[in-house]
């Protein structure tokens, strides 16, 4: 998320200086022009906040090299020469788009800051701390701007969710109240583990799905690659005898090869507008929220994922879940973390406004999203009843974790079987093609042409 600073002023003359968050520079334009409309005020500048890179001599005789933000490079070049160092180049970065993080590095972060945190170390060192060791420059450059925010009295919760963008929604949240806590190794502790049950599920999932799906591929290539250029090189020669009836499955797998010739440039590009296409729409969010509806629902693996997602949504619950009353915030918050937009929608469009504007009980509105198993929804029930929601919440995400962690093993067997019966279904096919055309025995009349 891009920091723009803008300038104006009044209809009274009064100067006019502010701040806004955006993606891009047309984005944040449109902000600042809402905001002049609304505060009645001109616009003057909108600059963005740049990465420069900076030269300086220190009185020592040393060069010193680095990068720093700012809005111009004369802002940078005067606030280092306030800090009594010579300035011997300021030059904009080229190049100033950063990378998301690698999800270990962040991982890594998260979890080494708990680790600190619960040795009572201030947080401001442990930032200082660990930003040397982070081998992301685009995490390392996060840090330094949080830490740079925090320091100039920015609110913990702002300053972190200003980069949610880097450090994904959730992770920007729960860093951000921990600042504002009195339990933020705690919390610290909890994302951390988080991320890495979130990260070790996905790899494991990926892991099992990647060898099957290569194995698919590789078999329907081949099945392709014989029926289009095998069967028509041998039984082929057969087709122009009169005399000579070829079997069913030879018959139709020569025709499917003159098929082939003749479209194989339509079914190349069709297979690609199809494939880009398909990327294309799984990327909006349209797209992504068909695809998580549909993934839920899906055998085998779906029930698994849907799981997942329950897991993920308690334990943040009961991360931020207070007791007091005011948690639709939180409840919002575990939606988004799921994973799942569909049971995201559900949950913003369904759960919320009942409990807002209904006044129902959490259990009952829940329930009406119709995204929680029933199990979920008994676990969550018990603990209303017994005033220990949160509680109730940690024990449904541990259970789940523990359940998907056991029958992930099994989803991944029962993958491999149905691959193994595909793949054992078309050795079948291949070898009744090849016995049929193995059987076919034209006569000596055929073969010299005098079968015509």
């Amino acid at each position: 998320m891009g920091e723009f600073r803008f300038t104006g002023t009044t209809t009274a003359g009064q100067p006019v200086q502010g701040t806004v968050f955006a993606p891009n520079r047309r984005t944040a334009q449109k902000k600042v022009s809402s905001l002049a409309e609304q505060h009645r005020f001109q616009t003057r500048r909108v600059e963005e906040r740049l990465i420069f890179k900076y030269k300086v001599r220190h009185t020592t005789g040393r060069t010193v090299a680095g990068e720093q933000k700012a809005y111009s490079a004369d802002e940078l070049r005067d606030a280092l020469g306030r800090m009594g160092v010579e300035v011997l180049s300021v030059q904009r970065r080229l190049v100033s788009f950063q990378m998301k993080p690698p999800t270990g590095d962040l991982i890594m972060f998260v979890r080494l800051a708990a680790n600190l945190l619960s040795e009572k170390m201030a947080f401001n060192e442990v930032l200082n701390l660990l930003v040397s060791d982070i081998s992301s420059s685009s995490l390392r450059q996060t840090i330094r701007d949080i830490n740079g925010d925090l320091k100039g009295g920015m609110e913990a919760k702002a300053a972190f969710m200003k980069h949610e963008d880097k450090l994904g929604k959730f992770t920007a949240y729960m860093l951000g109240v921990a600042s504002q806590s009195g339990n933020m190794a705690e919390i610290y502790e909890a994302t951390a583990r988080f991320l890495e049950r979130k990260d070790e599920f996905k790899k494991s999932v990926k892991s099992s799905l990647i060898m099957p799906a290569v194995t698919i591929v590789a078999a329907i290539a081949v099945l392709i690659w014989y029926v289009w250029y095998i069967v028509p090189q041998t039984a082929g020669l057969f087709v122009n005898f009169e005399g000579i009836e070829l079997p069913p499955l030879t018959t139709f797998s020569i025709a499917a090869a003159e098929w082939l010739d003749r479209n194989m440039k339509w079914v190349l590009l069709l297979s690609a507008v199809g494939i880009a296409g398909a990327v294309a729409f799984l990327r909006t969010p349209k797209g992504t929220f068909w695809a998580h509806k549909t993934m839920i629902g899906l055998p085998i693996i779906g029930g698994l994922l849907h799981k997942m997602n329950i897991e993920v949504f308690s334990r943040v619950f009961a991360i931020l879940y207070s007791g007091s009353g005011e948690n639709i915030e939180v409840i919002k918050v575990a939606a988004e973390a799921s994973g799942n937009t569909y049971m995201e929608h559900r949950i913003k469009t369904i759960t919320i406004p009942m409990m807002v504007a209904q006044g129902a009980d959490l259990v009952h509105a829940m329930e009406a999203s119709g995204v929680f198993t029933p199990m979920t929804l008994a676990r969550y029930r018990t603990g209303a009843e017994t005033g220990a929601v949160r509680k109730s919440a940690q024990q449904m995400a541990d259970y789940y974790e523990k359940e998907t962690t056991l029958k992930l093993s099994v989803v991944v067997q029962s993958i491999q079987t149905a691959v193994a019966l595909f793949i054992g279904l078309l050795v079948a096919f291949l070898t009744v093609l090849s016995a049929e055309t193995a059987l076919i025995r034209p006569s000596s009349n055929d073969l010299m042409g005098l079968g015509n």
